[in-house]
């Protein structure tokens, strides 16, 4: 009893472990079941050329005694007509045995011919089911191709996702963040670029009024004019950096 359930637990689990090949690759099994039957198949037209050369050496056999028998008849024909009884006699004997031998002969080529005409109707029928078994393999293979390369796609298109909820949208959400950053760097440069412009404008004018003032002195004091005529520049207007007023 229980070596009973021993064993019934241990088919359980290799029942289980076939299960999980079968799962895991069924094309593959499905392969190697095509293959098995293939093999069965030439096994058996090997058997079947074998029992072939059987019936054939039956059959030669009939012919032979056919053959045979007709020379008997011949011969026991020929010594009645001779007038040779005893001889004739045992000719007919001979033949009445050839005969029985003949029929037995044709009985078991009968009985093997219709045994090899049925093994090659199977062999036949089953060679036609294989090959219809490997272009169906052929279609499940392409089609569970196709349906697992759907699903990974389909699978994709969701990791894919836009949505802000999804790694993926995330992702998006940190490297807008970053360009967004970034733009707000060159702003702020550009912005603090336009800093001390004023300024430097301020300078360059108060340069260029104290030139021309050191020009119109160099003048004055060459005696190319006067101080009269030298009209007075409004240095408190254009000197100086530009001010904001305060509120």
């Amino acid at each position: 009893m229980i070596f009973k359930k021993f064993w019934s637990s241990f088919r359980a689990q290799l029942n289980k472990l076939a299960n999980l090949f079968w799962e895991a690759d069924p094309i593959a099994q499905m392969r190697y079941e095509y293959d098995l039957a293939v093999q069965q198949i030439k096994e058996g037209r090997e058997g079947l050329e074998m029992y072939r050369g059987l019936v054939e050496r039956v059959s030669r056999q009939v012919k032979d005694g056919e053959q045979a028998l007709k020379k008997l008849q011949a011969q026991a024909k020929a010594y009645l007509q001779a007038g040779d009884r005893e001889t004739a006699a045992k000719f007919a004997l001979q033949l009445q045995k050839k005969k029985e031998e003949v029929a037995q002969n044709r009985e078991q080529l009968d009985m093997h011919e219709t045994a090899y005409e049925n093994n090659l109707k199977k062999i036949k029928n089953a060679n036609k089911k294989l090959i219809e078994v490997r272009e169906k393999i052929q279609r499940y293979d392409a089609e569970l191709k196709m349906a697992e390369a759907e699903a990974e796609i389909a699978k994709l298109s969701e990791s894919f996702d836009m949505n802000v909820t999804t790694d993926f949208g995330e992702i998006e959400t940190v490297v807008q963040q970053r360009i967004d950053k970034a733009r707000g760097s060159v702003r702020v440069s550009a912005d603090m670029s336009q800093k001390g412009v004023a300024d430097i404008e301020a300078e360059e004018r108060m340069e260029g009024a104290l030139a021309e003032q050191a020009l119109e002195d160099l003048e004055i004091e060459l005696g190319m004019k006067t101080p009269e005529t030298t009209p007075m520049v409004e240095t408190d207007k254009e000197l100086g950096p530009a001010t904001v007023n305060e509120r």
